[in-house]
Formats: structure tokens, C-alpha cells, sequence
């Protein structure tokens, strides 16, 4: 069957701007993070809450986002965590004092955590089968891209003076401007609006998609798959029928945050200076950590509905295992050489983890429950995200390099994890994957 992949990378990459969001603000706190620390001088404790208050909104967004989602709608949701991005990174530019910027930073988060939910969830309710895999992945891909970018501007800031910092945060209005104008343009999903009674208007939407056969097919699919269904709450996501697939959902969106490599993402510079690099190459080095970033996304998104969902995650999480311990042999020796091995854990997160993670989270869950489902375990990713990148400047100012060892032995219960408790998905259709999901 043919479809009209030109009008389906436009929308999916416009919807996949709210990831570019997510990218800005998880790579801008690593170029600013030293001028802060000199500006409002930050602790470790306040070095990590300043960094990690980002996941604490994002809790706030996705539960905004589950809410917004359902009874307004995927588009203005999306256009709603655009706005809230852009006035929150006019209030850290302008912040006069610590708690005002860490408040502007969780509001900022509100809004990323929003976009991080609704992004992937709207591509995968419009994406054809064959190719839904490598349009989620486009969402990861304006993540890397945004954290490539802000790494540059970073570096390119670094010799702006004092104030380089509100520069870096500023920004963040040109891309939140960008997506606003973006989503605006954007076509409801099909899905939503089949639920809110408004077929004709869906039939249009997956008509621009495929043919008018794949339109009639995709609707009544749809339709069938919400016969009998309630209004949705969260208590019905944790019901016995649905608990084993919001259970994986939950444990794949912690472990990709557990795994550990976020850490390298925000904390690069911190790392490079225990092995005695200067801030111009500390910052040069987020600079490389995001090129690799963005050459392996890509090679994920080529390979995602080929070699499918599951051999990328276990290839992830065994090669992440292996390099952790390498990184503690080459950083307790002080050896230049690590960044190398930082390099390829980055490449091997990007092509496995990364991607894949948000993929499956938009495909495993039953149809009557998905943006509640898709709410909880993104909430629950962000809650992981906290939790590490808090922990690790304690963690890191007592262990020193052996914290990646903590790590390593993470990525071994995720490689078992996965192994034993995640199913392929490529190729099938939300629908086929709901009625598997029924049937066992």
C-alpha cells in the first residue's frame, strides 16, 4: 500500500518540535551549569535540584498533558507545552536569583514534559504501520538535534562573560516560537477524533495519508477497537487486564533513565574536569558527545522497523553494561582516553535505548487506555530522570568514577528485562497489537 510519506514526515516532524524542546533544555543546563554555579553559587545538592527541577515539571506536564490530551484534543496540547516553553525561557534569561530560576526551570519542565508525552503518542496515532517506527524515532531525532545545537551555541557562548548563561536560556524562545507555529498548522489526530463522534474529519486526515481504501480500513479499525470503551481514568491504566503492559511500560521508561547515561548528557563537563580538562574543553567535548548523538539516532531510525524494537534494546543495554566498566578503569586512571569510550556509549544509547524506549512506550498499551497509559510511564521516566541526575554530583563527589560501576549493574537487570518481558512490535498496526494484547 502506498501512502503519502512527504505530508507524513511534514506533520510527524512539526509534532516532533516538542522534542527539540526536551533537547534544548537537557543540553543548555550542561554549558550553563559552571556560570551558575559562580552565579548563584550552587552546592551539590543545589548543583543537582537545579538540574533535576526540569523532571519535576515534566511530572506536572504529563499529567496536564494525559488531561489535555483527551478532552481537547493532541493539537492543542502540543501548541500549550510551546507556549509554556517560551515564556519559562524568557523567565530563566531574566532570573534575578537561584529560587527564581529553579522555579522558571520546573515551569519550563511543565512544558517538556508535555511535549515529551504528546509528541510521540500523536506520531504513532497517525503514522501508518510499516513506518511508525522510524516517525517516532523522528522525535528522538529532533532531541539529539536540539541537544547538538544548544551544545554549540553553548561553546560559542562560552567566552560571552558572566551573563553567557541567560543567553543559553534565552534562546529557548526561537525553537518554542517555531513549534507554536508549527502545531498550529497540524491536523487533529484521527484517532481523537473518531472517539469525539467526528469521523468525516478523520476520514479526511487518513485520506491525505493513503488511499481512500486505507481511510475506510484504518476508520473501522479504529472504530472497532473503541466499541464498549468508557471515559478513561488513571485508575483504569493499573486494572488487572491492562497491568502487565503498563508494568513493562513503566520498567522500559525507568531503565532508560537508570541506565545511566544522562548523566554523561548533563554532567559532561563535571566529568571531564576530574581528568583535568579546561572549561573550553569541557565544553568542546558536549559539542562531540552531541554529533554522535545525532549520527546514531539516525542509524536507529533506519534500522528500527528492520531489525525491530527488541535486538536494539538488548544491544543497548549489553553494550552499555561492557563500556561502564571500561569508563571506571580509564577515569580512575585519569587516561584522555575515556572521552573516547564516553563517545561510544553515547553512539550505542542513541541507536538503542534512546529511540527505541519512546517507540514502544507509543505502541504496547490498549487502544482504550494509551494517552493515560503513555501519561503514567512518561511521569514515571521523568521521575527516574530526577532521581539520577540529583543523586549523581553526591554520588560522584563520594565514589568518584566507581558511581558508573551502580550503572553498569543496571544495564545487566535491564538486558534480563528485556530479554524476558518485551515482545517485538514492528509492522503491526496499533489495532493488531491491542487485539494481541486482549487475547493474552
Amino acid at each position: 500500500m502506498k501512502f503519502n510519506n512527504k505530508y507524513i514526515l511534514q506533520i510527524s516532524f512539526v509534532s516532533a518540535l516538542g522534542g527539540y524542546l526536551f533537547g534544548f533544555d537537557f543540553a543548555v543546563i550542561a554549558g550553563a551549569l559552571p556560570f551558575l554555579q559562580h552565579q548563584f553559587v550552587l552546592n551539590a545538592y543545589w548543583e543537582g535540584f537545579a538540574t533535576g527541577c526540569l523532571a519535576l515539571g515534566a511530572i506536572l506536564g504529563c499529567i496536564l498533558a494525559g488531561k489535555v490530551a483527551e478532552n481537547y484534543g493532541r493539537r492543542p496540547g502540543l501548541m500549550l507545552s510551546a507556549g509554556i516553553f517560551a515564556l519559562s525561557s524568557i523567565a530563566m534569561a531574566f532570573a534575578p536569583t537561584r529560587d527564581v530560576f529553579i522555579i522558571a526551570r520546573f515551569f519550563a519542565g511543565a512544558g517538556v514534559g508535555m511535549a515529551s508525552m504528546m509528541s510521540p503518542m500523536y506520531i504513532a496515532e497517525i503514522a501508518p504501520a510499516p513506518i511508525r517506527g522510524r516517525m517516532v524515532a523522528i522525535n528522538q531525532l529532533t532531541i539529539v538535534l536540539g541537544i547538538l545545537i544548544t551544545n554549540l551555541i553553548n561553546y560559542m557562548l562560552r567566552d560571552a562573560g558572566v551573563n553567557a548563561w541567560r543567553w543559553m536560556f534565552g534562546l529557548g524562545v526561537v525553537p518554542s516560537g517555531l513549534f507554536l507555529l508549527g502545531a498550529y498548522f497540524l491536523p487533529e489526530s484521527p484517532r481523537w477524533l473518531i472517539e469525539k463522534k467526528q469521523e468525516d474529519k478523520a476520514m479526511a486526515i487518513f485520506t491525505k495519508i493513503g488511499s481512500a481504501d486505507y481511510a475506510k480500513e484504518s476508520v473501522e479499525k479504529i472504530k472497532k477497537s473503541l466499541i464498549g470503551v468508557q471515559r478513561i481514568s488513571y485508575r483504569a491504566v493499573f486494572k488487572k487486564a491492562a497491568l502487565p503492559a503498563v508494568l513493562i511500560g513503566i520498567g522500559l521508561a525507568v531503565f532508560q533513565q537508570f541506565c545511566g547515561i544522562n548523566t554523561v548528557f548533563n554532567y559532561a563537563p563535571k566529568i571531564f574536569a576530574s581528568i583535568g580538562a579546561s572549561q573550553s574543553d569541557q565544553l568542546l567535548q558536549t559539542v562531540f558527545i552531541g554529533g554522535v548523538n545525532v549520527v546514531f539516532t539516525v542509524a536507529a531510525m533506519l534500522l528500527v522497523d528492520k531489525i525491530g524494537r527488541k535486538p536494539l534494546m538488548l544491544l543497548g543495554a549489553g553494550g552499555l553494561t561492557i563500556l561502564y566498566i571500561v569508563i571506571v578503569q580509564l577515569l580512575g586512571a585519569g587516561s584522555a582516553s575515556v572521552s573516547w569510550f564516553l563517545l561510544a556509549s553515547i553512539g550505542v544509547y542513541a541507536m538503542s535505548l534512546a529511540p527505541v524506549t519512546w517507540v514502544l512506550i507509543s505502541e504496547i498499551f490498549p487502544n482504550n487506555i494509551r494517552s493515560a497509559a503513555i501519561s503514567v510511564a512518561t511521569l514515571c521516566l521523568w521521575a527516574a530522570y530526577f532521581i539520577l541526575v540529583f543523586t549523581f554530583p553526591i554520588l560522584f563527589k563520594k565514589l568518584q568514577d566507581n558511581t558508573f560501576y551502580i550503572y553498569a549493574i543496571i544495564c545487566a537487570i535491564g538486558f534480563f528485562f528485556v530479554l524476558l518481558k518485551v515482545k517485538e512490535t514492528k509492522g503491526k498496526s496499533l489495532e493488531e497489537l491491542d487485539q494481541n494484547l486482549i487475547r493474552h
